[in-house]
């Protein structure tokens, strides 16, 4: 089956009230940053989730990018399949049927969504269940630990499989919760903070003191490349490299030592 659909689900995002849009909107503006360079993605989003039509484009690399991005709990590949019973229990069969290999465990779990459905939730586990055991051989139910765990999620306009959850990165989109500045250099501790600010909410900008012989054109690179490292997570980052080798030099001056760190950093 053609899995053209990723499931986007959100995480602390479900728990805001009536500007949730804000939030969703800003997550969508995320992911298509990050995804800029697949130009055949299409986006739809509701309240309570995102899904992505691929159109094509490598579903691998986009998942891989995706797992980055601040806002997300999870996501899935999905197929999708009008929402009917017979073509859920067509596309269940056929989508289990490329996935097994004989000896094989599975299990359905339905999240019906669309109240007005046919089907219960269990009598729905049991329907898709019965019919993939009836035509498949070597085949074995196993609600604990399966081989191959199908999905199923009923809405109203369509319904989507799928067979793996995969683990977002959490926390709130960037560009949420209000913009910062980080001030950033070669070491661990400020792109740590930087991370942690973005996973917060935080639009940040990032400022670096360059301060030549002192510092090398090494040091400097390495502050750009873990810049681009952060814009993984939720898209641009402005870098702004400020020269201060003639101020720097001029607090050893006239500044006493011991006071001459307290007064570069302020």
């Amino acid at each position: 089956m053609n899995e053209d659909y990723i499931l986007i689900r959100f995480g602390e995002i479900s728990t805001k009230g009536k500007n949730r849009k804000l939030f969703v909107d800003r997550l969508k503006r995320n992911i298509k940053m990050v995804l800029r360079d697949f130009r055949n993605v299409r986006y739809e989003s509701t309240r309570d989730r995102m899904t992505l039509v691929l159109n094509g484009e490598d579903a691998e690399a986009v998942m891989a990018r995706l797992k980055n991005v601040f806002g997300i709990q999870s996501f899935s590949l999905a197929v999708k399949c009008r929402t009917d019973l017979e073509s859920i229990k067509e596309t269940a069969l056929a989508s289990v049927q490329e996935q097994y290999k004989p000896g094989d465990t599975f299990k359905v779990s339905t999240k019906r969504a669309y109240k007005q459905f046919e089907l219960n939730t269990n009598e729905m586990n049991a329907e898709i269940g019965g019919h993939i055991l009836r035509n498949t051989d070597d085949l074995t139910v196993d609600v604990h630990s399966p081989d191959i765990h199908l999905r199923i999620e009923i809405r109203e306009d369509a319904t989507y499989l799928t067979f793996r959850d995969e683990k977002g990165a959490g926390g709130l989109p960037v560009g949420s919760g209000g913009k910062a500045m980080l001030m950033i250099s070669g070491g661990i501790d400020s792109p740590v903070a930087g991370f942690y600010a973005m996973k917060r909410g935080l639009e940040i900008e990032a400022v670096h003191f360059f301060s030549p012989p002192y510092t090398s054109e090494r040091a400097k690179q390495k502050v750009i490349d873990l810049t681009k490292r952060l814009t993984a997570f939720g898209g641009d980052i402005k870098l702004h490299i400020v020269p201060f080798t003639k101020t720097q030099e001029l607090i050893q001056k006239q500044i006493p030592e011991n006071y001459s760190m307290t007064a570069t950093r302020r």
